[in-house]
């Protein structure tokens, strides 16, 4: 029996690599196609001697200045979105978890709210200073959650913690409804905008300020893999092989929350990326989150630069927020896993 399980395992292994390394196929491809897509086409072989360093100086723009730091961020922040709603997935035992679920996007969200009520335009600050009250938020209305959702003697119940989420989420929604009511015109449309999933900080510098934060959390949550392989099989056996429960969600929690706020504060209220992600993955890789959290982010990854390419082609010479591209995607999949679960 040892040796079939030990077949069974490494099958799974080779599965699992076999499907990463297509997912880089397809991320490399959708980056190379995105290089060479937007209002101003530049052909394949434009695109290949201005990364060499012998285009024009218009092509050198267009392709090093707008479209290659949007398209890293497209990457990064699928990425992110994509494991942070692995991980509520598996801290929550809840197929249908994402960041927002626990009003994340809610809670960055208002911070930029507030900071656009109460300043008559975003030039009254650094901009730079936007992405970390949206981090800020994130991180608060996650705390909120945790100690509303938090009882002394029976710790975070799953599903407690998730209604909490939701009903958190809803308030800060009708709180943001009202804070519009005080906007004008200009910054009410820059907004909502945001709201509807725009990567507005396309440019290196917040390339560089959100790449810390993947490189950072996504090994570590990678590394913190067999924790929510236990967790999954419930408390009382997580509990009694010696797993630390409540320090454990509490540190995995905090690492989605900083994926999720940090992307989100770039890339606005881009949904639906941590929920397909992850259910792709897992219906390719299966639940070994050794596998599924890699496979999670470059399905993530894909999903997010496919869904921006779009929205930069759909409707030239404008352009669509990159959320409702991915809504468009993900609602029905949303659907399909609903109607899925209730069978």
């Amino acid at each position: 029996m040892k040796s079939v399980r030990e077949l069974g395992e490494r099958a799974r292994n080779v599965r699992g690599l076999t499907v990463l390394m297509i997912f880089g196929i397809l991320i490399i491809t959708a980056f190379i196609i995105s290089m060479n897509t937007g209002y101003t086409r530049l052909s394949p072989a434009q695109v290949f001697n201005t990364l060499i360093g012998a285009g024009d100086a218009k092509q050198s723009l267009i392709l090093f200045e707008f479209r290659l730091p949007r398209i890293v961020i497209s990457i990064l922040v699928g990425m992110g979105l994509a494991v942070s709603g692995c991980i509520l997935q598996g801290l929550s035992r809840n197929a249908l978890a994402d960041p927002g679920i626990l009003g994340i996007n809610a809670g960055a969200g208002l911070m930029v709210m507030l900071f656009i009520s109460f300043f008559p335009s975003t030039a009254a600050a650094p901009v730079f200073l936007l992405p970390f009250l949206a981090l800020l938020g994130a991180g608060m209305t996650a705390a909120l959650i945790y100690m509303l959702a938090y009882k002394r003697h029976e710790g975070i119940s799953p599903t407690r913690l998730l209604l909490v989420g939701i009903a958190v989420a809803a308030g800060i929604s009708a709180a943001m409804i009202v804070l519009t009511l005080r906007l004008n015109p200009e910054n009410y449309q820059f907004v909502a905008t945001w709201m509807a999933g725009s990567i507005w900080g396309s440019n290196w510098k917040f390339v560089l300020a959100l790449l810390p934060w993947i490189v950072v959390l996504l090994p570590f949550a990678i590394y913190k893999a067999r924790v929510l392989n236990v967790l999954n099989l419930g408390d009382q056996t997580a509990t009694g092989l010696g797993l630390p429960i409540e320090k454990d969600r509490v540190v995995l929690l905090a690492v989605a929350v900083g994926l999720a706020g940090s992307c989100v504060a770039v890339s606005g209220g881009i949904g639906f990326v941590g929920l397909v992600g992850p259910h792709l993955a897992r219906r390719l890789v299966g639940p070994k989150h050794q596998l599924l959290l890699p496979t999670s982010a470059l399905a993530g990854a894909l999903l997010l630069i496919v869904a921006d390419t779009l929205a930069r082609i759909i409707l030239q010479p404008s352009e669509i927020p990159t959320g409702i591209v991915v809504a468009v995607i993900g609602a029905p999949y949303f659907l399909y896993l609903l109607a899925r679960s209730k069978a």
